[in-house]
């Protein structure tokens, strides 16, 4: 287990059509000591994220049904999760694909195939983000 997320108990939400890589990154996340969740499509995604309410979620652009994108925009659109961050982890490699992920809500594009340290550097630094964030946000709320 790495140093940096010994003892981490942020949920991620792993969104991905194909249960190869939801098995990858769950493995993976889980030995850096992750707890984690799966959806294979967007209305599981929905229910998922609104049952669980994830600290992060890895979504995949190609999904059967409402892709990526258009679910990225439902969760956006709900005052719990407007927030929180959000990793479109796909094929969609080009420029363009990866703008529009940040468009529609993404904090971060990660392009198939991805190196697993990567995605974790990027998980790692988002985290650390909202949680700042947060802090801020409540210390606002305290003194107003």
């Amino acid at each position: 287990m790495s140093e940096q997320t010994t003892a981490n108990t942020k949920l991620i939400l792993i969104v991905d059509d194909s249960e190869d890589i939801r098995v990858l990154l769950s493995d993976f996340l889980q030995d850096e000591g992750y707890n984690v969740i799966c959806a294979e499509d967007s209305s599981t995604t929905l229910m998922q994220a609104q049952d669980h309410h994830p600290d992060l979620i890895l979504m995949d652009i190609s999904l059967p049904g409402i892709n990526g994108w258009q679910t990225v925009q439902y969760l956006r659109n709900m005052p719990d999760f407007r927030s929180t961050p959000i990793i479109a982890v796909t094929a969609h490699a080009t420029k363009e694909e990866a703008e529009h992920s940040l468009t529609v809500g993404c904090n971060a594009h990660v392009s198939k195939p991805f190196d697993l340290e990567e995605i974790l550097k990027q998980i790692v630094s988002l985290l650390q983000e909202n949680t700042a964030g947060e802090a801020k946000k409540d210390a606002h709320t305290h003194r107003v």
